[in-house]
């Protein structure tokens, strides 16, 4: 299962390494990982995208806490949240094909970032699912090229605070 982990850190030195070789030391995998800094003076927001049966992801979440450098960890998995991802992709998109191409990102609300006479260049943001949905649509065009942000979240406003 895959769960999205909220990890508010102080930003030094290392809290990457020491994150990331937790993961890794334990065998565990991080599908996607962004990390910026929040409006806190040296506090920093990991969002973690992994995937584990709920006792992992239970084990990581406590060592995790364990960390000196670690402020707060939130599993959003039972909580309302808000999660998106951004991913820009370079189809094939050749004359005979490029219409059908534009109404897959247009019902996907893609925006068309680049244009040449054999590709379009699109931007597409949304949850997980809708990324990888339009990742398996268009694969049958031919994707040349993509980059993917990984995923952010943020609890929904009207929640209880979680500890």
């Amino acid at each position: 299962m895959r769960h999205v982990l909220s990890v508010l850190v102080e930003n030094e030195p290392g809290v990457l390494s020491r994150v990331a070789g937790l993961f890794s030391g334990r065998g565990f995998n991080i599908e996607s990982l962004n990390v910026a800094p929040t409006l806190e003076e040296g506090v920093s927001l990991m969002t973690i995208s992994t995937i584990g049966d709920d006792q992992i992801i239970e084990q990581i979440v406590k060592q995790l806490r364990k960390l000196v450098t670690v402020i707060k960890v939130v599993d959003f998995e039972d909580i309302a949240a808000v999660e998106r991802e951004m991913v820009i992709l370079k189809v094939n998109a050749e004359e005979t094909r490029r219409a059908e191409v534009l109404r897959i990102a247009d019902i996907f609300r893609c925006k068309v970032v680049d244009v040449s006479l054999n590709d379009l260049t699109l931007e597409a943001t949304g949850d997980h699912g809708k990324i990888k949905a339009v990742i398996q649509l268009l694969t049958k065009f031919g994707i040349k090229e993509i980059a993917r942000t990984g995923t952010v979240a943020m609890k929904r406003s009207m929640q209880p605070e979680q500890v």
